[in-house]
């Protein structure tokens, strides 16, 4: 797709040059909010370590957003950038797999592109194919049809659209039942004022766009993603005097924000709260590299071998997508008993949350 077959708002413009031509490289950010700040896992490190270095060299992200048991699997990267997150994943899903970027800048696109046949001599085949669009607009990307999708990944990219619900409605759509949306993104305590909305350089650096965790939560439930699960948060400490000083200056110094990565799954069995069916699970331990015990979310760590008490949202988590093999499954759905009382906290989900002294609650509006 040329650059002239997708219309370009004046957000979108300003974020491309930003990213295309203003940024060369990795250290040319302002602010830590598109810097991955935790070490990777062992085997993302080694894959990272077979990426070309100019790859390397452009990657901005907020985190590793390549969720487990993939291999064989078909990813599509939303503003895949350069391509590492397309190349880790590459290595992930294997020779039966497929990743497909997306990305709207072209100078990113290049990279990935002139980079391809080194990976695939690297790799010893080639499994990736990059689209130039909007990841607003997927329908005008032929290959990405309805159901044709197991896991949408994307690395602190969804904060830069000014249309967010548009991109989350797609994703819905293209993912196959029982897929999933497994991103890392820019998170804020409290709406975004339209001051600094309007600001070039924050937008550009992730803050701007960020969203109000509250009002993201409502909007994935809106566009079909009942049950938000988060995995993993961090605060963003911006780390540049210069920046920190035009947001205080504009009176929002109690503004915070966070890196958070969530996984909304595409089931229309969920429930819009965690329900009590007096169901659990056990984990065989044989998801690969996870022996003694797989997170699900930040707060379902199940142990290997032991019964582990779940709700029912959880329960078709496990049971309704890729993960149901490595599980066997307790109870079923004849004997309703309650929601979970947690279900309704309306505190901060992050973890990593010290406003007005207070931890946040357990969870990103998952279950008990």
């Amino acid at each position: 797709m040329g650059t002239d077959m997708f219309d370009k708002t004046e957000t979108h413009t300003s974020v491309t040059n930003y990213y295309g031509t203003t940024l060369e490289k990795t250290s040319d950010l302002l602010t830590n909010a598109c810097c991955t700040a935790g070490a990777p896992l062992p085997h993302i490190k080694a894959a990272i370590s077979n990426i070309h270095p100019s790859v390397i060299a452009k990657y901005y992200g907020c985190g590793f957003c390549v969720p487990d048991e993939v291999e064989g699997m078909t990813i599509l990267d939303l503003g895949c950038g350069a391509g590492r997150d397309v190349y880790i994943a590459s290595q992930l899903v294997g020779t039966e797999g497929k990743v497909i970027g997306v990305d709207m800048t072209p100078e990113q696109l290049d990279v990935a592109k002139e980079t391809q046949s080194w990976h695939a001599e690297k790799f010893g085949y080639d499994n990736v194919e990059f689209h130039l669009g909007l990841i607003e607009k997927l329908d005008e990307i032929p290959s990405l049809k309805d159901r044709s999708v197991d896991i949408i990944i994307s690395n602190c990219v969804i904060n830069l659209c000014p249309d967010k619900e548009s991109v989350l409605k797609s994703c819905h759509r293209i993912l196959k039942p029982g897929g999933e949306l497994y991103f890392s993104d820019v998170y804020s305590s409290r709406r975004v004022p339209e001051e600094l909305r309007k600001d070039e350089v924050l937008w550009g650096e992730c803050l701007s766009g960020a969203l109000y965790w509250n009002d993201f939560q409502n909007l994935a439930k809106k566009c079909g993603f009942k049950d938000p699960r988060l995995v993993e948060d961090a605060p963003i400490t911006i780390e540049n005097p210069d920046v920190q000083k035009k947001i205080e200056s504009m009176g929002h110094k109690s503004l915070e924000f966070y890196s958070a990565t969530y996984r909304l799954f595409q089931l229309d069995c969920l429930e819009p709260h965690c329900e009590d069916y007096g169901q659990a699970v056990i984990y065989k331990g044989t998801i690969p590299r996870f022996e003694s015990a797989w997170a699900l979310d930040d707060h379902h760590v199940m142990e290997r071998g032991k019964v582990f008490p779940v709700c029912g949202n959880t329960y078709n988590m496990l049971k309704e997508t890729r993960f149901a093999k490595h599980f066997d499954f307790v109870g079923d759905f004849r004997a309703h008993h309650l929601t979970c009382v947690s279900a309704h906290n309306k505190s901060m989900p992050f973890k990593s949350s010290v406003s007005d002294g207070a931890t946040g609650s357990k969870g990103g509006g998952g279950c008990c």
